[in-house]
């Protein structure tokens, strides 16, 4: 006999069937008047070392303990969450699903299993979440026609590259598996198996179908190795999300009996189709962030490395840059990478992070004075989980506070890594942190992270993997101590560049640095990109103009930072006056949109960004008000932005920034929902421009 379980309200329900033969699993989900009963799979999957796959594969799916999961109670909690608990073979899967105040349509999801009996159980994988997504009666060939896959990935210099690909096609050809009576064995999978998180694949994906009017969209929330996988059966197409596992990042856990073992939480949000799921993931990304009082203020920052200082500071130089910072109304001025080198080859020695004596012949605090006699909040650059292997904090830890293998420190880069799991190392930073708040006043900190150790840890783990997982739960614990000794301390959030911009990190600090791409031409789609990674109000963005760019090229440069947390570098100093105008118009501007950003959701009238598109369009949308940002590299004079939600709306198009130039010319066409931009004759150029909405049919 077949039970069901419906939680959920009008927003979003999703429905959990179970029997005596079969486990737990998700067995259809409705948002508003719309039901869709959905493909069956185990709502847990667990692999360890006596039980596998049934058929053998390299699945997340398929483990013969997930299929034997069984039923044994479930319950509402005072705050709104489910909690489902199963059995089988020695172990119990417990399922917490969660929905948060101002997200109605995402769930967060985490798995606990724990060890019963007398003999330990040693795992290998286990899932988060695991569900189906095709409708219940769209079986055989023709079950993935129509799903699309919006998957990310990254590299240095190149963050946050998406593209949408259709599920049927050379990643899930048809195979006539049903005749072998078995479901296929492979899947399209992508992982991280070290701590750069975001570094190659994104924990970030959707998938939607246009046919069935449905979408949704998930990110796994950890700073560390994750899979996801969408793979499909005989009767349907799954989705499955988890932390680090055996075959992709060197994890197993050994639960002695009674221990247990908590995943890394996932969330899911839904929609119509990929924007409005986005859209709930914006929500709760909202909802899940840490209260600071940045998330509201958002000020303008300037950071002295990118294309000007380069981690070579010395007082000579930050002074006039203090200044003409100010000048164009910066709220925080950042020394980023050098303040703390004597020698002018600091890479291998840091870790004390002690001011130079020689970059700053009457102190540091000189510097951070006339940052602060400028009216803006001194800040300083760290990289706090390594140490230069020439540092003399290498020989005064224990060996024992460093990430290892086989007993000897992990070196990457010719630096150690701090294993956080270590007293001393976390005595160490906290010391660290505290020293440079209290001597310097330091109110932001820009923290960087430019190496990776690999699969993790052997020393006091069960596994590299395990050692690593540890770790990384300890380094998030570190930075809320950070954040409770110091409430209002603004942190940005930087691994070269964004190897690491995770919901784990995210939902914790301030903001997060988008690329250390140089090249202002080519910063466009990942600025436009960004969004989907992160809150829009998170996305800092370099605008780095120069003293040596044209009108239009010091305009491009400008526009890439405006629909984010405004973040500024480039030697002002060196501008003339009429250029460092423009550059205080932009930070006027970027204040005035700070309301509009911290509560607007991302529109993209282009469809998502390509890294060689000429053209690259972003728009923050409101109740009423949309700012659109377009960037044009090369190609025709003119392109068509797509406004769907516009569609019989009165608009009236104004522009933003910048506003010396000349506007470019626009046609609004109400039936389509379709606005055309006729640029002048610069080939490299960027707008700003405001939608101001009448009468939008929804």
């Amino acid at each position: 006999m077949t039970e069901q379980l419906a939680w959920g309200d009008g927003d979003l329900t999703l429905t959990f069937g179970w029997a005596d033969d079969a486990p737990v699993h998700l067995a259809a989900l409705r948002m508003g008047e719309r039901a869709l009963p959905l493909y069956r799979v185990p709502l847990v999957e667990i692999l360890t070392a006596t039980a596998g796959h049934l058929p053998a594969s390299g699945r997340l799916s398929h483990t013969e303990l997930g299929a034997r999961l069984r039923h044994i109670d479930h319950e509402v909690d005072e705050d709104g969450r489910l909690i489902i608990r199963q059995q089988a073979d020695g172990v119990e899967a417990v399922t917490q699903l969660e929905r948060l105040a101002g997200a109605p349509r995402a769930v967060r999801a985490q798995t606990s299993v724990r060890a019963l009996g007398t003999d330990p159980v040693v795992l290998r994988s286990v899932t988060s979440w695991a569900g189906g997504f095709t409708a219940r009666d769209a079986s055989g060939p023709e079950k993935l026609d129509g799903w699309v896959r919006v998957s990310g990935v990254s590299d240095w210099l190149g963050e946050g590259r998406w593209t949408r690909t259709p599920l049927r096609g050379p990643d899930f050809p048809h195979l006539a598996e049903h005749l072998t009576g078995h479901n296929p064995r492979g899947a399209w999978a992508v992982s991280s198996d070290g701590t750069w998180s975001t570094g190659a694949d994104l924990p970030v994906g959707g998938l939607e179908s246009a046919a069935l009017g449905l979408a949704l969209v998930w990110q796994i929330e950890h700073n560390g190795a994750w899979r996801s996988e969408i793979g499909e059966d005989t009767d349907g197409g799954y989705l499955s999300l988890s932390g680090p596992t055996d075959t992709d990042a060197s994890w197993t856990r050994r639960l002695a009996p009674g221990e247990a073992f908590e995943t890394v939480p996932v969330e899911l949000a839904y929609g119509r189709d990929l924007e409005d799921a986005l859209d709930a993931l914006t929500d709760f990304r909202r909802s899940a962030r840490r209260a600071h009082p940045d998330n509201v203020a958002m000020p303008v920052v300037f950071n002295d490395y990118m294309n000007t200082l380069n981690g070579d500071p010395t007082t000579e130089r930050l002074l006039p840059l203090i200044s003409a910072a100010a000048e164009v109304g910066a709220e925080v001025f950042c020394i980023d990478a050098g303040w703390y080198d004597d020698s002018g080859h600091w890479w291998d020695t840091v870790g004390e992070w002690r001011p130079s004596r020689t970059r700053f012949p009457g102190g540091l605090s000189e510097v951070v004075d006339a940052i602060r006699d400028a009216g803006m909040v001194p800040g300083l650059w760290l990289e706090p989980e390594v140490v230069g292997v020439r540092s003399p904090v290498a020989e005064t830890l224990p060996r024992e506070a460093f990430l290892q293998r086989h007993g000897q420190r992990i070196v990457e880069h010719h630096r150690y890594h701090l294993d956080l799991r270590h007293p001393a190392a976390v005595a160490h930073l906290d010391a660290v942190v505290d020293r440079l708040v209290a001597d310097f006043g330091v109110g932001f900190f820009k923290f960087d992270y430019n190496v990776n150790p690999g699969a993790g840890t052997d020393h006091d783990a069960d596994s590299p993997g395990d050692g690593l997982l540890a770790h990384n739960r300890a380094h998030l614990a570190w930075l809320d101590g950070v954040l409770d000794r110091h409430p209002g301390l603004v942190i940005e959030n930087c691994a070269s560049g964004a190897m690491r911009m995770d919901f784990a990190m995210l939902s914790r600090l301030a903001m997060q640095s988008t690329s250390d791409q140089q090249d202002f031409r080519k910063y466009p789609p990942i600025a436009a990109a960004a969004p989907i990674s992160m809150l829009p109000e998170q996305a800092a963005s370099w605008a780095y103009p120069q003293p040596d760019m044209n009108a239009e090229e010091l305009s491009f440069s400008l526009v890439t930072g405006l629909l984010g947390r405004f973040y500024v570098s480039g030697y002002l100093n060196r501008m003339t006056d009429a250029q460092r105008e423009v550059v205080a118009a932009a930070v006027a501007q970027a204040k005035s949109l700070r309301t509009l950003i911290r509560s607007g959701k991302a529109h993209w009238p282009l469809g998502l960004p390509g890294w060689t598109d000429p053209w690259v369009a972003l728009s923050i949308r409101s109740e009423g008000e949309e700012v659109v940002s377009v960037w044009r590299r090369d190609g025709e004079s003119s392109t068509s932005l797509s406004f769907p939600h516009l569609i019989g709306a009165d608009v009236e198009v104004s522009p933003v920034f910048p506003l010396h130039l000349p506007a470019w010319r626009t046609t609004w066409d109400a039936p389509s929902g379709t606005l055309t931009l006729h640029a002048g004759d610069a080939d490299l150029a960027a707008r700003t421009i405001r939608l101001s909405v009448g009468t939008p049919t929804r």
